[in-house]
């Protein structure tokens, strides 16, 4: 009698990363998945658990179903038996075990990868004779896509007579990286030097059409725009009628992936359990995602009521290198039912319908959506002008006409009003002639006010103390209302010292006008932010910079000035804000692409903060 089949699982991107750096020997002396303090690990559902715990074995497949490696259940976690290794896919010759690496490349210098080089780099590799490009490639380490990595970094080795490795260490967003991080290099270079690229510099002009490929303008990046909401909401006329004017425009490649229409297609066959619906929306997802990475317009309008299956979508659309804009059409339930003409909650009410999104199955409203509409009392054009403003906000899309165009260029901007101010009252010294100085007041700025301005704002408050007499705060140009600080970077802050209470404290912003007029100083992670700034308050224009702009300019000033004279002065003597200062945004990106923003974000605050900061004196 043959014996039962074994049962098969396809694991996660990262979790196929990890397998292959078990098969290979690269993440000794990590044997298994789920090894006590190991970041390598393998989640699985719970009948598979059983079977293994049974003294049963998995067999786990890529997601064409080659079967690569079977996993059993030990004392210390999940042993691992490999059966093949990865057959296809782009640049597979590079991705080489450590003893045929140690084998073919003794005696030389190894360099690990993870973004495009810079002409800096490039001058640093120059120096370090024989080398070999370990390109990290695994899920969420490196700051571009894999295969984007790979083309440059092949590229960049052409130039100084280097070879390329490809190295599949994927990001578990866990203190335990660092270590596996120097474990895997260290299992390729053996004995050999390990050598960590510096930072700054310019792109290399060899690499521009692979950083345009990777990083497009954002109205030339794939873009899905979810709609979410309840039954009766108004989201699928809302969605029709933006899917209306992206076709009149033209110019994008547009699909709609109306709920009805998926059923009978691609969903065919599912129940409205909550089960076969949550399915239903992962398979919009994944086409949705597929969309956006070839650069389309991906037009969604699921009910899609768990934020558990909308960060699903996100991440797919994440991983394709498209971007997810999420509308809530935030209409309240009373005004949904009372829009129902198909008396589909009154049913519900009833208990005729189960499992109805909001009646008896909960509706989670998101905390991250691009925008949120309220549909009650306003016509589609109305309700559709908040979508399309929002859109025209961050950039993915301008859907105004060429009409309104011509006639907003056609009225003159107002002339700015006159202020006349009191000057400000002479300051009253205490009792022992002491005056209290006004602090300095630094404005943080950045995209959504979750990674790098909140990295700022915390890691200034923890490097210069209570008494340092400045006041450190932060926003988004795009900010999220009262979002904490994204994970991983918040673990990078923990790494760094700052402490947990300030940590949690955090609650992001959206940038008004009233912050930037308050703030004495505005430093901004990129020159696109400090043009919004300039934008929203032209008279901000002497005391708005980047952050690198700043540190750079303070030298050309008289090394004497601090806080606000230093201010002053350099606002009259600045150096230009280029390309070369801004701070990349690590969000969804990975560990290793917050640690390099952090640490870049170090140096600078490790040259600004002690000219903020007036010099210390005694009573």
């Amino acid at each position: 009698m043959p014996a039962p089949p074994v049962p098969q699982h396809c694991p996660t991107p990262r979790e196929l990363d990890d397998l292959e750096l078990l098969t290979s020997g690269a993440a000794a002396p990590i044997r298994g998945f789920n090894e006590p303090g190991s970041p390598i690990t393998l989640s699985l559902p719970q009948e598979l658990r059983t079977h293994l715990d049974e003294g049963n074995a998995v067999e786990l497949v890529d997601p064409e179903g080659l079967p690569l490696a079977r996993v059993a259940s030990a004392l210390r976690g999940l042993t691992v038996t490999s059966l093949t290794h990865a057959q296809y896919g782009p640049f597979r010759r590079l991705y080489l075990a450590p003893d045929a690496v140690r084998e073919r490349y003794a005696g030389r210098t190894f360099v690990p990868v993870t973004d495009l080089v810079t002409d800096v780099q490039l001058e640093q590799l120059r120096g370090l004779g024989p080398v070999v490009l370990v390109a990290l490639v695994g899920a969420g380490t490196p700051a571009v896509s894999p295969v984007g990595l790979l083309r440059a970094t092949l590229r960049v080795a052409a130039l100084i007579d280097a070879d390329v490795v490809a190295c599949p260490l994927a990001d578990h967003a866990s203190l335990a990286d660092p270590a596996l991080r120097i474990s895997v290099l260290t299992s390729y270079a053996e004995t050999d030097p390990v050598v960590e690229l510096g930072y700054g510099g310019h792109l290399l002009p060899e690499l521009a059409d692979v950083a345009r490929e990777e990083r497009p303008r954002p109205d030339e990046q794939g873009l899905v725009l979810f709609f979410t909401g309840l039954s009766g909401s108004g989201k699928s006329t809302l969605a029709r009628a933006l899917m209306d004017r992206l076709l009149e425009q033209g110019g994008r490649s547009v699909t709609s992936l109306d709920g009805d229409v998926v059923r009978r297609n691609l969903s065919a066959g599912l129940t409205f359990s909550k089960e076969d619906r949550e399915t239903n929306i992962r398979r919009i997802g994944w086409v949705a995602a597929e969309i956006s990475r070839h650069g389309g317009v991906a037009v969604c309008s699921p009910i899609a009521p768990f934020d558990h299956t909308r960060q699903q979508v996100r991440a797919m659309v994440d991983e394709a290198g498209g971007a997810f804009f999420l509308v809530h059409v935030a209409t309240p339930l009373e005004e949904c039912e009372r829009r129902d003409r198909k008396g589909l909650y009154a049913k519900a009410r009833r208990g005729e319908i189960p499992e109805f999104t909001g009646i008896s199955s909960p509706y989670e409203e998101p905390l991250d959506a691009n925008v949120r509409v309220d549909t009650t009392g306003r016509t589609i054009d109305e309700a559709l002008d908040d979508v399309i403003a929002a859109l025209r906000a961050t950039g993915y899309l301008d859907l105004g006409t060429p009409a309104e165009d011509l006639a907003a260029e056609a009225v003159p901007e107002p002339a700015a009003p006159l202020v006349v101010t009191e000057p400000d009252p002479e300051p009253v010294p205490d009792a022992r002639g002491r005056v209290e100085a006004t602090p300095l007041r630094v404005l943080f700025v950045c995209t959504a006010n979750i990674c790098r301005s909140p990295y700022m704002e915390l890691r200034s408050r923890a490097l210069t103390g209570a008494e340092s007499g400045i006041e450190f705060a932060s926003a988004g140009t795009h900010g999220f209302n009262a979002h904490p600080v994204d994970r991983t970077m918040g673990a990078v802050l923990a790494e760094r010292g700052v402490s947990t209470d300030l940590i949690n404290g955090f609650a992001s912003r959206p940038l008004t006008d009233d912050l930037i007029e308050v703030a004495d100083l505005v430093l901004t992670a990129e020159a696109a932010h400090r043009a919004f700034v300039l934008e929203e308050v032209p008279g901000a224009f002497r005391k708005a910079f980047t952050l690198g702009q700043f540190a750079e300019s303070i030298d050309r000033v008289d090394p004497a000035l601090h806080g606000a004279d230093l201010v002053t002065a350099v606002g009259h003597r600045r150096a230009g804000a280029t390309e070369h200062h801004d701070i990349r945004d690590p969000y969804r990106r990975g560990k290793a692409a917050a640690d390099v923003s952090a640490d870049q974000i170090d140096a600078l605050l490790q040259a600004v903060l002690p000219r903020l900061a007036l010099p210390q004196t005694g009573d």
